[in-house]
């Protein structure tokens, strides 16, 4: 309940105030339902309760006042006294009196964030006294049956496929203590035989862009430090050297021009640690060798102490330095991946040599629903979805808790008569696919019949609905309570 002082009139469609210069109008109360206002359907509702005191509008008085809601008018209402001639709802001047002033109007986007506001004019007998000022008296309107989207509609999780890669082709040449000449037994390594047989096939492959080749040497940290720092910069050049030989063998004509990057890393003590840690040395013993390695920045120092350790140290120079004395040889290239085509030939073709973001992709490239679905797998070897994992629906019938134990009683069916569980889940897919879309399908349909706010459409939604046979309502139950095996 609000009090307003008026001198004039006040008056509105939802509720509100108004002022005037002369006394013909006294203080008002007013109630407001609902403040602010709130858009149902397609339409605004205004309603006040307007209470006049004793004495609050002279006899011969009357008034009639419009409201507007943001540009558009509402009905005017029209009041007066006792002794007034007209029309208009009659207030007894000692009692004073109540009045019920309510409207509807289409909801238009202006409404959102304007006011009510009123104005009019206030008569004595037959001459008009005061023209009303417009005056705003509420706020409007609340639209949150705008801000839902009542459109259903499948959301898909965007995927993380990329059509061209960056990848590394990797190999790695040994040398002897103190040199860094490549032994040709090296050549015969699985690593580099690899390496020439995939600069081979990438002379021939349109797929594959090599961007660079980075080559890295590394000495062990026994020894001069200068000498290492030399040593594993000659390593790099002699690994160059060796690529080069390979790819002209390969016949790779990329691998042979200037993208080579050479550098020496000198003593590698990151990689002796790795190498330790991953080594059958006691505990004790890598705790050791570990804290000298802290203790000592100095390389000449830390070799003195790791000497001094005896045979520990000679299974060291036996057992992990021969495995930094290297040159690291890494491949940098682009991979295009598959064509739109490509993939989705594969997709039907042989669907499990593509990965879950080709998958996801190749589901992007149509908008047959029934072939995205074929796509978006519900089961893979010894894995399944079940329920809204599965096959999501909106709430209108109330299945999607049910339809999830459907698929844990069909699923416990099938392990009872397949051999193994890979056998079960390709055989539950088929058996639940139909009903399922079936599920989904009328769910939607309802949710978005249930959500009408077109008063023409609601309208003839509930005539349909009433006059549908009763034996059609239950041929669709029958399809939602029966089970598929």
């Amino acid at each position: 309940m609000k009090k307003q002082s008026i001198k004039g009139l006040a008056f509105i469609a939802v509720a509100g105030s108004l002022a005037t210069s002369c006394d013909l109008l006294k203080d008002l109360d007013y109630t407001v339902t609902p403040d602010p206002l709130e858009m149902h359907g397609d339409s605004v509702r205004v309603k006040v309760d307007v209470t006049f005191p004793e004495k609050g509008i002279k006899k011969k008085v009357t008034a009639e006042v419009t409201p507007y809601l943001a540009s558009t008018p509402l009905k005017p209402l029209s009041v007066q006294g006792e002794k007034a001639t007209g029309n208009g709802t009659v207030i007894q001047y000692k009692a004073g009196g109540k009045v019920t002033y309510t409207d509807v109007v289409p909801y238009k986007a202006d409404m959102e964030t304007s006011a009510l506001t009123v104005t009019g004019k206030v008569f004595k007998g037959a001459k008009e006294k005061e023209q009303l000022d417009t005056i705003s008296i509420a706020d409007a309107t609340i639209i949150t049956p705008y801000l839902v989207n009542k459109d259903f509609r499948v959301i898909y999780e965007a995927d993380q496929f990329k059509r061209v890669t960056e990848e590394k082709q990797f190999a790695q040449i040994n040398y002897e203590k103190g040199k860094s000449n490549v032994r040709p037994a090296e050549l015969k390594d699985k690593d580099i035989v690899d390496l020439q047989a995939w600069l081979q096939a990438t002379q021939s492959n349109p797929k594959i862009n090599i961007k660079s080749i980075n080559i890295v040497g590394y000495a062990s940290p026994e020894g001069e430090e200068d000498k290492n720092n030399s040593l594993s910069t000659d390593r790099s050049n002699t690994g160059k050297e060796t690529v080069l030989g390979v790819a002209k063998k390969a016949k790779n004509d990329k691998a042979q021009t200037e993208i080579y990057s050479l550098k020496g890393s000198g003593e590698d003590y990151e990689g002796f640690k790795r190498e330790l840690t991953a080594s059958k040395f006691n505990e004790d013993e890598k705790n050791l060798i570990l804290r000298v390695l802290e203790m000592y920045k100095e390389s000449s120092k830390r070799e003195e102490e790791m000497r001094a350790m005896g045979k520990t140290f000679t299974q060291l120079d036996k057992d992990i330095f021969p495995l930094l004395r290297r040159s690291e040889i890494h491949v940098i290239y682009d991979l295009t991946g598959y064509s739109d085509e490509e993939l989705k030939s594969i997709s039907v073709a042989t669907p499990d040599s593509l990965n879950l973001e080709e998958l996801l992709f190749t589901a992007t490239l149509t908008n047959d629903l029934n072939e995205k679905l074929r796509l978006y797998q519900w089961n893979k070897k010894n894995a399944c979805l079940v329920g809204d994992a599965a096959h999501a629906t909106t709430p209108n019938l109330g299945q999607g808790a049910c339809q999830a134990i459907e698929d844990a009683y069909v699923l416990g069916a099938l392990f009872r008569s397949k051999q193994n569980l890979a056998d079960a889940f390709s055989a539950y897919p088929p058996l639940r696919l139909t009903k399922a879309h079936h599920i989904v399908n009328t769910s939607w349909t309802v949710g978005k019949l249930a959500h009408l706010d077109n008063r023409f459409k609601i309208g003839v939604r509930n005539v349909i609905m009433k006059a549908t046979p009763a034996s059609v309502m239950q041929k669709q139950m029958n399809k939602i309570f029966t089970l598929e095996c």
